[in-house]
């Protein structure tokens, strides 16, 4: 799960450059808006979606990564990377919260924003990176290209005392769940086609061994539960082992529809997979984009539009970080 770090920073370099910041103090703040750098750093969005394909050809996870940053940094009041940011001696990072648990390669993130500095300084912020890394991850997995605009500016804080009163959990209730996005502007057929994310990456036995254990639940689809239990044996998974289950056995690495085909089959892992499919608001949305995978990624594109620009700090607000782990203040 752990990678040796590629690179260090070299201090000195970013102190010997000036820099042009995107926003002047005294320019009118443009607020978020398509492609950003044009006239800062032209090269930006290549060189992120140009990392993102040599990444994805080492590290086919690192797609799932850039997926799951997005929902994990924006959706919790601001998409302004606070989710990057380490653990200080007075804040702990979002990274090691339990809503976190799963979350890695951030340290690829970091290659990310390496390969920017070296074209502008101190010009792109880790609030873009983010967002663009997911948009290309998408579309590395075989999802849509969808047009993102940027201007995010960086936050100086972890939101980490605060992140259960945003992030949904994997075992709360469909209506929490609708209530959480629909506080970000996110309707009901964006929620159902958010959770359409579910098609790619894997489920650790942490998360899902209450459905097993000590009975199996009833609603689990018989032919799936024998698949289940032989990934995850032991009934307290040992969280740093490596037991997971594949959340589509079909197209594991394919972002797309057949994961609604595989809840109404009764084999989606998690609770709020099977609440989906079940519940009277959800189910009509999940039986459309079983149906039909234009109709989910038309869907899906439009609630990560509404997710990526949630609430961000544009202008002079927040700050550009030199490192995406690190404050300014304290780097």
């Amino acid at each position: 799960m752990d990678a040796k770090a590629l690179f260090f920073f070299a201090l000195l370099s970013f102190s010997a450059v000036s820099v042009r910041p995107a926003v002047a103090e005294n320019e009118e703040d443009p607020g978020l808006v398509m492609n950003f750098y044009k006239d800062t750093c032209p090269q930006a969005e290549d060189i992120v979606k140009e990392q993102v394909r040599l990444l994805y050809k080492r590290h086919k996870n690192t797609a799932f990564s850039w997926l799951r940053n997005i929902f994990h940094d924006c959706a919790v009041q601001s998409c302004d990377a606070s989710l990057l940011l380490d653990s200080t001696r007075r804040t702990l990072s979002e990274k090691e919260t339990d809503r976190s648990f799963g979350l890695r390669n951030f340290r690829y993130l970091d290659d990310i924003k390496e390969a920017v500095e070296r074209e502008c300084p101190g010009v792109v912020s880790c609030a873009d990176i983010l967002v663009l890394s997911a948009r290309d991850g998408i579309v590395s997995l075989g999802g849509p290209h969808i047009p993102l605009k940027t201007g995010r500016r960086d936050g100086r804080k972890s939101r980490a005392d605060v992140i259960e009163d945003y992030l949904p959990d994997h075992n709360e209730s469909i209506s929490v769940v609708l209530d959480r996005f629909a506080s970000m502007g996110i309707d009901t057929p964006g929620v159902v086609a958010l959770l359409g994310a579910h098609s790619v990456g894997r489920t650790h036995c942490v998360k899902l061994v209450h459905r097993l254990y000590p009975e199996v639940d009833p609603a689990l689809n018989p032919d799936h539960v024998e698949h289940m239990l032989y990934k995850c044996p032991d009934s307290i998974p040992d969280p740093k082992a490596v037991q997971y289950v594949r959340n589509d056995r079909g197209t594991p690495m394919v972002l797309d529809n057949n994961y609604y085909r595989n809840i109404l089959d009764n084999k989606g892992l998690l609770i709020v997979d099977h609440q989906l499919a079940n519940d009277k608001r959800t189910k009509p949305y999940v039986k459309k984009m079983a149906k039909s995978q234009d109709y989910f990624f038309k869907e899906f594109s439009r609630a990560i539009t509404i997710l990526s620009e949630n609430n961000p700090l544009t202008g002079t607000k927040g700050e550009i970080r030199k490192q995406c782990t690190v404050a300014n203040k304290h780097h």
